[in-house]
């Protein structure tokens, strides 16, 4: 019943924003007059660079992004992200089944906006590299904001395309698509408390699963009592996930904010997240903030950490991210911001850092490496913890 509910609902977000968009595409063409206050503004010109690292869980990922935006003309803005990851896993996954490895993901992405009155269209392209991975992806974003600016709605739509290989298997080849659908809505409630609500439907088909990724079962015949077997997914996924958001502004150049996510899967995939904020600007320059973010899920209906025969099920994972787990993030971010002369080309720049600290503990996903002396299936289960560091310099001109 839940799988029907979210498929429905999937279909009814879908035809709900096409229906959107394609209402403000003939107002905004029409220039029919929808408000008449301060019309939106595109995004700013500005330059990122940006170092990002990851440790945790026997994985290193990290390395440098660059984005660069700029008007073309008074309603026109384009940009580019350039952004490399660098990965060398060792976690419980590879060693369990394979050796360490080392690899590179790069992307490249171009956005265009443009505006017309308080309607902001957005379009973009990316493409993404790895040696036994390609992706390449297409948005279409469309905002608008009614009654004085007070209230903004959102909706967009995504499509992907996804080719998967196996190294050391040159007749292995998949593909998969995704499709991903928007709506969004922000209003200004009073002078400082603002709101948000998201709704997002998301369809994959083709090949979902990770080849490289096993599941076990038992085996007596192996020394360790289990033995390992390519996991097995449906070819289809559908999930649904909303959101909702809140930030009220403190009369001490502060802020408190909190969100919430709720996400359902038609795998059997029930998620939450909740996350608590606190932001305080200092002298015009420094801004700190601290929050806290609580993530919970339970298993996909085809997961088990073990399963008594080889090809028991259509449908096997053990892959440890459809299992039951939770993780508790504590982050502080902090930016420091540089205002230039009015007469200089450059407007103003700001230095940010941002720190992450999450704890993982996982309800039904066994830690292989270690011996279990009660038998096969009693290992204790397994957790760690993971930081993540973001820096990055802006500069806006």
């Amino acid at each position: 019943m839940a799988r029907e509910a979210v498929v429905a609902v999937t279909k009814l977000l879908a035809a709900a924003t096409t229906l959107v968009v394609l209402l403000l595409v003939i107002l905004t063409g029409s220039l029919v007059p929808i408000s008449v206050s301060k019309a939106a503004v595109l995004p700013k010109d500005r330059a990122d660079v940006m170092y990002h690292s990851y440790q945790g869980g026997g994985m290193s990922i990290d390395g440098p992004s660059i984005l660069i935006r700029k008007k073309m003309s008074k309603n026109i803005s384009a940009s580019f992200n350039h952004y490399v990851d660098t990965v060398s896993s060792a976690s419980i996954d590879v060693l369990a089944t394979a050796s360490p490895y080392k690899e590179e993901r790069s992307e490249q992405s171009l956005g265009l906006n443009y505006l017309q009155d308080n309607t902001l269209i957005s379009v973009g392209v990316s493409q993404s590299n790895e040696n036994d991975y390609q992706a390449k992806s297409f948005n279409f974003d469309l905002s608008h904001e009614f009654f004085g600016n007070l209230t903004t709605v959102t909706m967009g739509l995504s499509k992907g395309s996804d080719e998967i290989t196996l190294n050391g298997n040159d007749n292995f080849f998949e593909q998969a698509e995704q499709t991903n659908y928007r709506l969004g809505l922000s209003q200004i409630l009073t002078k400082n408390f603002q709101m948000g609500l998201n709704l997002e439907a998301i369809t994959n088909q083709g090949y979902l699963n990770n080849p490289y990724r096993r599941y076990r079962y038992l085996d007596d015949a192996s020394a360790s009592g289990y033995s390992y077997a390519t996991e097995i997914y449906p070819n289809t996924r559908t999930s649904t996930a909303g959101a909702i958001r809140g930030r009220y502004f403190l009369p001490y150049n502060a802020a408190v904010y909190a969100s919430a996510r709720l996400f359902s899967d038609t795998w059997g995939i029930q998620a939450n997240n909740y996350t608590v904020g606190y932001s305080q600007s200092f002298a015009d320059n420094w801004l700190i903030d601290v929050h806290l973010r609580y993530y919970q899920q339970d298993q996909a209906d085809f997961y088990q950490d073990m399963f008594e025969r080889k090809d028991q099920f259509n449908f096997m994972a053990r892959d440890k991210e459809m299992s039951s787990f939770n993780d508790l993030t504590v982050g502080i971010k902090g930016r420091y911001l540089f205002k230039f002369a009015r007469t200089s080309w450059a407007q103003a720049s700001s230095v940010n850092v941002s720190l992450e600290h999450i704890k993982f503990d996982y309800d039904n996903f066994h830690n292989v490496l270690v011996t279990a002396p009660q038998g096969v299936g009693t290992e204790p289960l397994y957790q760690f913890s993971a930081n993540v560091i973001r820096f990055y310099v802006s500069l806006w001109y």
